[in-house]
C-alpha cells in the first residue's frame, strides 16, 4: 500500500468541518509530508505506514493552537480514520487522493 500523493481531507470536529490538504512523498527512503489549510502550512511528524494503516502528528495554530495525532486506514485512493487533539474526543477523518495526470506517451 502506498500513501504517497496529495490528499484532500475533511475533519469533522466539534467546532465544524475543517478541510485540509496533505502531501506525502518519499525523501531519502523516509515518508515525509506537510499539511496545508486554514491559512497555514505545517510539517507532518512521526509519519508511519504499516500495511494500510497510516499515522502522523502535526501542530496547528488555526483555528486553535493544538497538537493533532492522526490514525487512518488507506483503501486505494480513499482513507478513513480519526484525528485526536489531546483529551478531546476523536474527530472523524475522511480523504481522497487526487488523481495524477497520466504521463504523456512517447511518440515514435
Amino acid at each position: 500500500m502506498t500513501a504517497e500523493g496529495i490528499w484532500d481531507l475533511s475533519v469533522s470536529t466539534p467546532i465544524g468541518r475543517i478541510e485540509t490538504v496533505i502531501e506525502l512523498a518519499p525523501q531519502a527512503g523516509v515518508l515525509t509530508g506537510s499539511a496545508h489549510g486554514a491559512g497555514e502550512n505545517v510539517p507532518l511528524s512521526d509519519i508511519t505506514l504499516d500495511g494500510d494503516r497510516l499515522t502522523w502528528k502535526q501542530a496547528v495554530t488555526k483555528p486553535l493552537r493544538v497538537n493533532l495525532a492522526f490514525a487512518v486506514t488507506i483503501d486505494g485512493d480513499t482513507l478513513t480514520g480519526t484525528s485526536k487533539a489531546g483529551r478531546l474526543p476523536a474527530s472523524k477523518v475522511t480523504g481522497r487522493r487526487r488523481a495524477v495526470p497520466a504521463a504523456a506517451e512517447h511518440r515514435a
